[in-house]
């Protein structure tokens, strides 16, 4: 795939990535673990992330301390600190990175398959759909944050780290 190409990718969802970070560091501890579950919509968020970036779907497993409790339709045992999930969003940058960088013709158009058979993607529309579903909960974190504190994080034109 051409570097352009790859670039392009990851500057998006790299942004994408570094919005939701945003977010979980200014959320502040009184904001954390109330009725609105900051904590858990940026863990669920994580999760899918790291899900959807594994090609073998049905090899998925989260690191530790980190349970499929997601897709058990349960909350986590546990309320996750803001460092464990700033170490998992590490994890998942990385391995975004990782993939985006790996792409070539003939991956780009291998086929990404959930265990029940309801998502049948390219691997490239899957890292569109990923992308899309990252931004989607950092604005739901940044609406919490404005409600909560009245501020959230600026805009984020294009990732941090290069590819």
């Amino acid at each position: 795939m051409e570097k352009t190409v790859k670039e392009a990718i990851w500057n998006q969802f790299g942004a994408s990535i570094d919005m939701l970070e945003n977010a979980i560091l200014l959320c502040p501890d009184s904001l954390w673990d109330t009725e609105s579950k900051f904590w858990y919509n940026a863990f669920h968020c994580l999760f899918f992330l790291d899900y959807y970036l594994t090609t073998a779907p049905e090899n998925f497993a989260p690191p530790a301390p980190f349970t499929e409790s997601e897709f058990e339709d349960r909350m986590p045992e546990k309320v996750y600190s803001r460092e464990e999930l700033l170490s998992y969003l590490q994890f998942c940058r990385d391995k975004c990175r990782k993939l985006i960088s790996g792409l070539g013709a003939e991956t780009a158009g291998q086929r990404w398959k959930n265990v029940s058979g309801s998502m049948d993607y390219s691997l490239v529309e899957i890292l569109l759909y990923n992308m899309r579903h990252v931004q989607h909960h950092a604005a739901q974190l940044n609406l919490l944050l404005r409600q909560g504190i009245d501020d959230a994080p600026a805009w984020v034109r294009h990732a941090k780290q290069p590819l």
